[in-house]
């Protein structure tokens, strides 16, 4: 399936993002572990949560996941601990996506996990023990926080608690602390030192009514929008979105203001606003932001502004390598940019030949759909190949772009 994208000549209007899947994934593993039968409420609607809804509801022997990598990571630490043997799997990108660090970390604390297949990879084979003994565990720092966080969210259940010792640099922080405050807000004990020692004292969560906030990642789409709007007063009103918010992709808010989108907080939400770039060169560390980086890397790219992006080592293994897939579909849009370390992006206005009727391809992966729609503004028209890909975090977002005047 192909979308062939239009914009429309002026932006204006108010959208309803959904619901952040970090926050409901999260909320939705530590409910479960509360034995809490009120769900969350204002749950995201997208793939990574019906997954985790589908196995917490039917609890099946054989749990498939999908693409879904957040449900994957969370998942297994909860069979982990949850009674009964169970076989965790997923899509062909997902047996592909490495699992072995969170397995061993897991194997330390006394869980039954063996491989099905490929060593260090999905499906898994799970005996559960919610009787787990629990200790002290090594993680690097620098792996995926969704690791470090599904550890955590267990730590309650454990007889001995968990104490997790981060080693190295520490990525993707903002992460973390949600995970922290979302346990804490159930009822936990869980402190942090400055030398990245968390320690998660054992006892039972607490059963409690808990609403997620919307999605500041799916904010980021609409903040790229206002920038590449041909109209002077374009705005975009955003409810649901707070200043004070557990998600640290909130902080793509700053960044859009050298880039020309003003945000305006209200007490129901964001506003908006088109002003004047800033800047001439942009050079950001996306250390704690790295789902963001295909939008800014879009957004600049389409506005002329060279750039220099570091701390992109996670985006090797998200959905697709994204580092990749952004250089690859940036040359059909007459862009080299280039890559370092494999954690670094960098474009110094180099350009190409722009390949004609140009499609976007999107390898699985919700974000490059997302990222790269908003460039039709810039472009006259782009053809977005397997659009459906946005269902996993954002399953509406192509009827909201309609709502603004997009034509597909």
């Amino acid at each position: 399936m192909q979308y062939s994208i239009i914009a429309p000549d002026n932006i204006n209007g108010e959208i309803v993002l959904p619901a952040s899947k970090s926050i409901s994934n999260r909320a939705l593993s530590i409910n479960m572990l509360a034995g809490n039968d009120k769900l969350p409420e204002n749950l995201s609607d997208c793939d990574d949560t019906h997954v985790m809804l589908r196995w917490l509801n039917n609890r099946p022997a054989t749990v498939d996941i999908g693409a879904a990598g957040t449900a994957m990571r969370f998942s297994t630490a909860l069979l982990a601990v949850t009674l009964g043997t169970h076989v965790i799997t997923g899509s062909e990108r997902m047996k592909n996506r490495p699992i072995g660090i969170l397995v061993d970390a897991l194997r330390q604390l006394g869980a039954r996990i063996e491989y099905v297949g490929n060593e260090g990879f999905p499906p898994l084979h799970i005996v559960g023990n919610p009787a787990l003994e629990g200790g002290t565990v090594s993680l690097p720092g620098n792996v995926s926080s969704q690791y470090i966080s599904a550890m955590l969210m267990i730590g309650p259940t454990l007889k001995r608690g968990l104490v997790l010792n981060l080693t190295g640099e520490v990525i993707s922080r903002p992460y973390i602390d949600m995970t922290i405050a979302i346990m804490r807000s159930y009822g936990a004990c869980v402190q942090m030192t400055d030398d990245n020692v968390i320690t998660v004292q054992p006892g039972l969560y607490a059963k409690r009514d808990y609403t997620v906030e919307n999605d500041w990642s799916a904010a980021s789409y609409w903040y790229e929008i206002v920038a590449f709007a041909s109209n002077a007063d374009a705005r975009i009103t955003l409810p649901g979105l707070y200043t004070e918010s557990l998600q640290g992709d909130s902080k793509g808010a700053d960044v859009f203001k050298m880039l020309g989108v003003e945000t305006i907080y209200t007490s129901t939400g964001v506003t908006l606003c088109k002003k004047p770039v800033s800047v001439e060169r942009l050079e950001y560390d996306f250390i704690e932001i790295p789902d963001l980086a295909q939008t800014f890397v879009v957004t600049c790219c389409m506005l002329g502004i060279p750039f220099h992006f570091t701390g992109l080592q996670s985006l090797k293994i998200k959905e697709t390598d994204r580092i990749n897939a952004l250089k690859v579909e940036m040359r059909k849009l007459g862009i080299i940019i280039e890559d370092r370390h494999d954690s670094e992006l960098l474009w110094n206005g180099e350009r190409c030949q722009i390949m004609e009727n140009v499609a976007i391809d999107t390898y699985e992966d919700h974000r490059m759909a997302m990222a790269f729609a908003p460039a039709a503004m810039k472009l006259g028209k782009l053809n977005i190949n397997d659009p459906h890909v946005v269902s996993k975090s954002y399953p509406h977002y192509w009827e909201d772009l309609k709502k603004v005047g997009f034509r597909l």
